[in-house]
């Protein structure tokens, strides 16, 4: 061979070389709609069972999968979200799918029991439900942290959270502990003692005012009425108890019940406070953040009573004795005869 042509072949060889190499990483080789796709790898998933997925969205599978094993990607998958973008390469996409986790934003709130909560959260997060109620409820963790299986609920603060999509049901629970700890500062505890409450306590209280009230303005009103009655050792007597009673009795917390009735006041619940005094063992929903603050912060009265005002829908009269309370018991009543 002649260097002439020696001269040629190298060259030929090289540029073929370099294509290659620009169509194996420098190339864009997504097809996507809409310029980028959320892109979720579970737990350990073998490569094969990724190539599947990731597939229908590449120009090319021959280059990404040649891509994948010259960078050892196919040996190294991280679990998590991530964000696919349609100009991206495939030396790109593997950089991007080694490092960048995207956390989403998940959001909890008026959720009733644990339950609840490992449902909504297990639609947003990797994680299976019943492993995150087995969690929730761990024994050892809860008596670790001052909690037991009725009044665990009162941990989780509702908001919106930053997690990793493949966060475990261990981590999520201990950044929630986190959150709780966060929440519950000097501030905050200096007043629960102040007013005699524990922070758990104070949580099992606001579950009551936030469902006696969505108006958040009467909320410190309504709390001033129960901290006057817990005061006095005056039986709480608050409906949405009874409600919770029966729910909790039949195991049925989807039943819809609009009224309670002269019957259902005597249930035996300990969570009926019109049958036992004090407050209930544990919350009856999660209250949230504006509803733990209306207690912290009751409004001081003498109001020892209240009911629904037909007149102001959504608002309470309030009253300071029991014949008051029945004059505006009976408008109520009057009215409710009337709307049948």
């Amino acid at each position: 061979m002649s260097f002439k042509n020696f001269f040629i072949t190298l060259f030929l060889l090289s540029s073929l070389s370099i294509i290659t190499f620009w169509w194996l990483f420098f190339l864009p080789n997504i097809l996507v709609e809409n310029k980028k796709l959320e892109f979720y790898i579970k737990k350990n998933t073998h490569f094969n069972d990724f190539f599947d997925d990731i597939g229908p969205h590449l120009r090319s599978k021959t280059s990404f999968k040649l891509a994948a094993k010259f960078k050892k990607f196919n040996k190294k998958m991280k679990p998590g979200r991530y964000i696919i973008q349609e100009t991206m390469s495939n030396n790109e996409l593997i950089n991007n799918l080694r490092v960048n986790n995207v956390p989403i934003k998940l959001t909890f709130n008026n959720l009733e029991r644990i339950e609840n909560l490992a449902s909504v959260v297990s639609k947003q997060l990797e994680v299976d439900s019943l492993n995150l109620i087995n969690q929730f409820l761990d024994p050892k963790f809860l008596k670790e942290n001052g909690f037991n299986s009725t009044n665990a609920l009162s941990m989780y603060i509702p908001n919106s959270y930053e997690f990793f999509w493949n966060t475990s049901s261990v981590n999520f629970q201990k950044r929630m502990l986190t959150e709780y700890l966060k929440f519950w500062n000097t501030k905050r505890l200096s007043r629960a003692k102040e007013i005699n409450l524990t922070p758990i306590q104070v949580s099992i209280l606001a579950s009551i005012v936030k469902k006696e009230s969505f108006i958040k303005d009467e909320r410190p009103i309504i709390a001033g009425v129960y901290m006057n009655r817990l005061n006095k050792k005056i039986k709480l007597q608050a409906d949405p108890t009874v409600i919770y009673s029966i729910k909790h009795k039949e195991n049925n917390y989807k039943k819809i019940i609009k009224r309670v009735l002269f019957k259902d006041l005597n249930l035996d619940s300990e969570y009926n406070t019109y049958r036992y005094f004090g407050l209930p063992p544990g919350p009856i929903c999660m209250p949230d953040i504006s509803s733990i603050d209306a207690v912290l912060n009751f409004k001081k009265h003498n109001y020892l009573y209240f009911v629904a005002n037909p007149n102001k829908p959504g608002r309470h009269s309030f009253s300071k004795s029991l014949k008051e309370h029945n004059y505006h018991r009976k408008i109520y009543l009057r009215w409710l005869k009337n709307i049948k």
